[in-house]
């Protein structure tokens, strides 16, 4: 009779402390504007400490955009994008984690919801390790990196310019160091 091994359920929540998510997008096709949102949660459940069983959920408190420019700010959390007093969160819920060749990535697939309008997203994953800190905490460390077109969720504001091209690109980047702590 044989017995097969069960993984052990563990649950890790973000840092936020050392960890951020930005974003960046072509303003006036020659330059590139970089926001923060500086309110979420990152819960993540692995079966041991193998984050290639990762399930990830990621809450955003959309509210929370920070370009650096406050009229800019409260021009993204009107209508004209995010809307966010009516959708104040924006959602990703991992639907697979796929090993890639090279060690310590990962492409991270999911569910994005922005006003709520859920679309499929592709990440970019690099494991950068684990360790204890000072303190006895055990950490787990991620670079996060991925590309989506914002008409896709209806942040379709733009304006013309006078030479040609738009003001707003469509393509936005998205990159994020998150930084783990082991639960259970």
């Amino acid at each position: 009779m044989s017995t097969t091994a069960t993984a052990t359920k563990t649950k890790w929540a973000v840092d936020p402390t050392h960890s951020e998510i930005h974003f960046k997008v072509k303003h006036m096709m020659i330059a590139t504007v970089t926001g923060a949102f500086t309110k979420y949660s990152v819960d993540v459940e692995t079966d041991d400490d193998r984050f290639a069983t990762a399930k990830v959920r990621v809450e955003i408190d959309a509210t929370s955009v920070s370009t650096g420019t406050e009229a800019r700010d409260t021009h993204v959390r009107s209508v004209d994008f995010f809307n966010t007093e009516k959708f104040p969160k924006i959602i990703f819920e991992s639907t697979s984690v796929e090993n890639v060749q090279e060690e310590g990535h990962f492409v991270l697939k999911g569910n994005l919801t922005i006003k709520d309008i859920t679309k499929p997203v592709t990440l970019n994953v690099e494991f950068g390790g684990t360790g204890k800190d000072p303190w006895g905490n055990h950490k787990a460390g991620f670079t996060i990196s991925g590309k989506v077109n914002r008409k896709d969720w209806e942040l379709n504001w733009n304006a013309a310019l006078e030479a040609g091209g738009m003001l707003v690109s469509d393509d936005v980047k998205i990159a994020g160091e998150i930084q783990l702590v082991k639960q259970s």
